[in-house]
């Protein structure tokens, strides 16, 4: 693990340990941030603690074209049970992650820090939002990060059964429209291997990163 200091000079892939964790210390600026995500590295660290940087081995993925839909989701999607929209409600996603991750764990990793780094990073047009909406109510969505043809996933939330899959299902469809080849779910979960995640090799990651981020 690599200690960091003002000039942010993060591993290179032969000395990342297996366990993920690469890195403590810098800062969460603009370009620190960016510098780690095209790296295939990310923040993730409890508040009142120094920064963490990981980078998973393997790592979990979704290519847009492997996406899964099921049919009960078929179903909603086609009945507009919700309403879709992009970068609508930034703000707003990123809180309610970290009220359903307060909720869910008794912590979230999603500090007032963290979150006034992805606030800045949106308004620099580096941090993305979908949202699902059941009337004027935001009741699912996500966030992250878009470099090149790559999205890198953040978190979800959802206050309604299906919101957050929708909201996911949706997006994904227009980033593959857009040309965006890789979808970093970092970690995986039941819920994003049912709709297509699966495990690649960290070599593997940072190979497509190094090919798609630019």
């Amino acid at each position: 693990m690599v200690i960091l200091d003002s000039l942010i000079q993060f591993p290179t892939l032969d000395s990342m340990a297996d366990d993920g964790l690469v890195a403590l210390g810098g800062n969460l600026l603009p370009a620190t941030l960016l510098k780690a995500y095209q790296r295939g590295i990310f923040p993730w660290y409890n508040e009142g603690e120094p920064i963490l940087w990981w980078c998973p081995n393997p790592r979990c993925v979704l290519f847009p074209q492997q996406l899964k839909v099921s049919k009960s989701m078929q179903v909603i999607i086609k009945k507009n049970h919700f309403r879709f929209t992009v970068n609508k409600a930034f703000a707003a996603v990123i809180n309610n992650c970290k009220i359903v991750n307060l909720q869910k764990h008794d912590g979230t990793w999603i500090s007032d820090d963290i979150t006034k780094a992805y606030n800045h990073l949106h308004l620099l047009g580096h941090a993305h939002s979908a949202e699902a909406w059941l009337g004027n109510e935001l009741v699912g969505g996500l966030y992250g990060i878009q470099i090149g043809k790559v999205f890198f996933g953040e978190s979800m939330f959802s206050k309604v059964s299906n919101a957050s899959k929708f909201a996911f299902i949706q997006y994904v469809q227009l980033l593959q429209s857009k040309g965006i080849q890789i979808i970093d779910c970092q970690m995986p979960t039941n819920h994003l291997k049912s709709l297509g995640a699966i495990m690649i090799q960290r070599k593997d990651f940072i190979d497509l990163l190094n090919k798609y981020c630019t």
